[in-house]
């Protein structure tokens, strides 16, 4: 395991033991936070996960295309985290139901400026990196498609119930945590 995926799994179970003391110590934390907890440790394991298995090499773009995305995708990111405190904040006081759809929507322009910054990173890579990154793409959809024809149909059956909202809201993040455990695999198979 290199340094970078240490550093990512010990700042992940550090988060995790701290919303795990958090859950049992202050029982009146707000859920939304400690869901914050939880989802920034799990994610910076996975993010561990992948880097450690993820050959040397395959994954190389130019610094200036490196340092481009990382001005237009951590900007943002962040600016996606903080519109989703905002609309969740501000779903709880308003009641028009023009002004509801409008906040509800706030984090997706944010979302769409990082999809911009990923597909211009893409198009900068070299063949063989374009190559992974298709591959991992449809492997992505394909995956997180079945699983979700294959869930409705066991909702149309009454095998499962769950709502339609958490169902459409988890798609981008499956297909986005695909892409990289298909990517991990694919990288070692080219290097």
């Amino acid at each position: 395991m290199n340094r970078t995926a240490r550093y990512y799994a010990l700042a992940g179970a550090l988060l995790l033991g701290a919303a795990l003391a958090c859950q049992q110590w202050w029982p009146t934390l707000p859920e939304f936070l400690l869901g914050v907890l939880y989802g920034l440790g799990i994610g910076l394991l996975f993010a561990a996960l992948v880097r450690a298995f993820r050959a040397e090499g395959c994954d190389d773009v130019t610094p200036a295309v490196r340092r481009r995305y990382l001005r237009e995708f951590l900007p943002a990111m962040f600016g996606y985290v903080l519109a989703v405190f905002i609309s969740v904040w501000l779903l709880k006081r308003v009641d028009v139901p023009l002004l509801r759809a409008l906040i509800a929507l706030l984090p997706v322009p944010a979302i769409a400026l990082a999809m911009r910054a990923i597909v211009r990173r893409i198009r900068d890579a070299d063949e063989l990196q374009r190559r992974i990154e298709l591959e991992a793409v449809s492997i992505a959809a394909a995956f997180v498609s079945l699983g979700y024809l294959a869930a409705g149909f066991l909702q149309r059956a009454k095998v499962i119930d769950v709502s339609s909202s958490a169902a459409m809201i988890w798609v981008f993040p499956l297909v986005c945590l695909t892409f990289g455990l298909a990517k991990a695999v694919l990288s070692r198979r080219y290097s």
